[in-house]
Order: C-alpha cells, then sequence, then structure tokens
C-alpha cells in the first residue's frame, strides 16, 4: 500500500471508531436485545429460561420493587444482583443478593426525586443479564 492510501485509511479507520460508540448509543436500545441483555422478545440462546430470569417490575410512587422469579439455593446457580437504570442508562441503584442469606431475589427502590423511564436488569450468573422497563 502506498503511502496515501494508507494515510487515507488510517484516518476512515480513526473516524469511524471515533463516530461508532455514539452512533451505536444513539440508536435504539433494541439493537442491544438478545446480545448485550435479554428480554421476553429477545432472549437469545435461553429463549425456555424467560419465565425464571426476566425480572418484574412494580412502581408506587417512587419506589420500585423488582423481583426475579428464580431459585435461590446456592452460589452453583442464582440472581447476582438487581440494576435500575435512568432512561438513558445511566446507573441509578443496585442490590446485590448473597443465595447463602436471600430466599428470593427481590429488590425495593426508592428513587427520590427521578421520574421517567427505568431500565431494570436481572444478572443471573448461568443465564446472562435480563432487562425489563417501567415508568416512575
Amino acid at each position: 500500500m502506498d503511502r496515501r492510501n494508507f494515510i487515507r485509511t488510517a484516518t476512515a479507520a480513526s473516524a469511524a471508531g471515533i463516530l461508532a460508540p455514539s452512533t451505536v448509543l444513539a440508536s435504539s436500545n433494541n439493537n442491544m436485545a438478545g446480545g448485550l441483555y435479554l428480554t421476553k422478545e429477545q432472549p437469545g440462546r435461553w429463549d425456555k429460561k424467560v419465565g425464571g430470569h426476566l425480572p418484574a417490575v412494580e412502581v408506587a410512587g417512587k419506589k420500585v420493587k423488582v423481583t426475579t422469579a428464580h431459585s435461590m439455593t446456592d452460589y452453583n446457580h442464582y440472581i447476582v444482583k438487581h440494576q435500575i437504570l435512568d432512561k438513558d442508562f445511566n446507573f441509578l441503584a443496585e442490590n446485590m443478593f448473597d443465595p447463602k442469606k436471600d430466599k428470593a431475589p427481590v429488590s425495593e427502590f426508592d428513587l427520590g426525586n427521578y421520574s421517567g423511564k427505568v431500565y431494570v436488569l436481572s444478572v443471573c450468573n448461568k443465564h446472562d443479564t435480563w432487562m425489563n422497563a417501567a415508568s416512575v
């Protein structure tokens, strides 16, 4: 490759590296469904695991209750944590679980003055991260 083509290619690759992340983040979050996180509609390779992994979300004012219908018997297979993200996928809160102490993966969050859409994540140590959404 001659010098001009090398510089042209390097410049294009550099620009793509800068622009691509913002393009991905600006696009619909559904582009990641079934891959980075799983949903009821996009369960990826775990289509038979939706019932025990999708977080159920109850909203009462500014309080959010998250429940995952999953057993908590030992460290072999359990829900590691629940997380709450804001409408822009920024971290708001999380609750970690210990399967030897926690009988069920249930979390309660008070979101203070936050209002709008929230994304709720339930992380299983074997079956990946599952997401549901609600409005507060």
